[in-house]
């Protein structure tokens, strides 16, 4: 017997202000702050267990790990490629404008953005729904929520036994469930260099500044409570107070620049291990010693066929895994393909290289392409300046039999001189033929 789909939506939020029937889902703040490598261990081995697998304490971590500046800024290099391309939807060859539609909508820009955090989490459990303006929306499950081992939905984060969500007919499960994710990696990176740049803060603090010794006779209670009033009022430079009488010795460090290279190095290195994991290299983040052009290009390529790979996912996801719930929505996706658009050449010099070369090539060119390719308004006598031209190459300039005529064309026509940009223009649309009603060169 078949088990019957429920229809209703998965909500979450916290026990207050829940809606009707109560929320499906109850959230729990992460805990975020003084994490030690000893948590990071911890985790891993719960989430890591065959049997009834715990990832709260992983994901708070990777909550934790994300407030990073330079951790979340190379991960957002790497998922701008993505989200910056255009994605076209094709059938036969041909764009299909109300899927498109669709793909160019603010909710399909969110969707990208959470598919991408796929393999940085694990997996992603999207559930589905169609708004009331008509577009489609969907709601990304809380991933401490969803047991993907036991394919189960957790109404606590605690709980070891849920709802199956082939309950639902709506939900899209994208990656491994067994997969922890690309972020527990960089766990370790984070936590040492918030250690050493805490460490380095104390430093400076400690020695950056000069440091006050005040006295005061032991017997003088008013003395003393004089100077502890001056000491608040007079700034955060650090201060000893001391009876005369009694000794203060301060040992210095040797080297007050080394040291602070030690914190700057250590942190440094720390971030490098996170570019080297997320991007593939260094160099495209920040210069290093040795980061000379031609080593920064290799690298760089690298990081391109990193970025290729995820596009290659997103695909797949919307080729392959979306296809039925497309179609149970009523968008007609099957027989057509997802794709991304490749950008055009938006180097003028470059765009009218290639067009010289296609008509030299005696290839016909569209005209209204040009004019709107290099953002020019085409005259309003358009037809009339092209019949003159037409005419004007019709009527001989002079006898071609003319030894000195044939001379001098023979130096002006076949000599090196490189063609001017106004040579290059007359040469994009070339000689038309005879007016057939259809335009200039038999387009319309």
């Amino acid at each position: 017997m078949s088990r019957k789909k429920k229809n209703r939506q998965i909500t979450s939020g916290g026990f207050f202000n829940q809606p009707a029937g109560g929320n499906t889902i109850l959230i729990t703040q992460a805990v975020r702050w003084n994490r030690e490598i000893e948590h990071f261990q911890k985790a891993v081995n719960e989430a890591d267990r065959i049997d009834f697998p715990n990832r709260v304490k992983l994901y708070d971590l990777y909550e934790s790990i994300l407030m990073d500046t330079h951790l979340t800024s190379v991960i957002g290099k790497r998922k701008s490629a993505v989200l910056s391309a255009k994605i076209e939807f094709s059938r036969n060859g041909s764009p299909d404008q109300t899927i498109n539609d669709l793909l160019e909508s603010p909710w399909f820009y969110e969707f990208l953005n959470d598919l991408l955090d796929t393999g940085h989490w694990g997996f992603s459990l999207f559930q589905f729904r169609k708004e009331s303006d008509g577009w489609l929306g969907y709601d990304l499950i809380p991933r401490k929520h969803v047991e993907p081992v036991r394919q189960l939905i957790l109404r606590m984060q605690t709980d070891i036994h849920g709802t199956r969500w082939d309950d639902y007919d709506d939900l899209l499960f994208v990656g491994k469930p067994r997969a922890l994710g690309d972020l527990v990696k960089d766990i370790p990176w984070v936590l040492y260099k918030r250690g050493d740049v805490a460490d380095w803060s104390q430093f400076a603090e400690l020695f950056g500044q000069p440091i006050r010794e005040y006295t005061y006779n032991a017997g003088d209670d008013s003395q003393r409570y004089n100077l502890i009033n001056d000491i608040f009022d007079s700034g955060g430079a650090s201060v000893f107070l001391h009876p005369e009488g009694s000794n203060l010795t301060l040992h210095d460090i040797g080297s007050k620049s080394g040291t602070s290279d030690l914190y700057k190095g250590l942190a440094q290195f720390c971030n490098q291990e996170i570019s080297k994991h997320i991007l593939g290299n260094t160099l495209t983040t920040e210069a290093g010693e040795k980061g000379t052009q031609a080593l920064g290009t290799v690298q760089k390529k690298a990081e391109d066929l990193l970025l290729e790979q995820d596009k290659r996912f997103v695909m797949n996801v919307l080729n392959y895994q979306m296809t039925d719930l497309l179609e149970s929505f009523g968008y007609h996706v099957r027989g057509g393909k997802f794709s991304f658009v490749s950008p055009k050449n938006t180097d003028p010099k470059s765009r009218v290289e290639i067009i010289s070369k296609l008509s030299a090539l005696g290839l016909p060119l569209d005209h209204d392409q040009l004019y709107e390719e290099f953002g020019l308004n085409m005259p309003k006598d358009y037809d009339r300046q092209m019949a003159e031209k037409r005419e004007q190459k019709a009527i001989p300039t002079a006898d071609p039999l003319l030894p000195d005529n044939k001379s001098k064309r023979t130096k002006t026509n076949g000599g090196n001189k490189k063609p001017t940009f106004a040579n290059l223009l007359s040469r994009f649309f070339g000689e038309a033929p005879e007016a057939t009603g259809k335009g200039a060169l038999d387009w319309g």
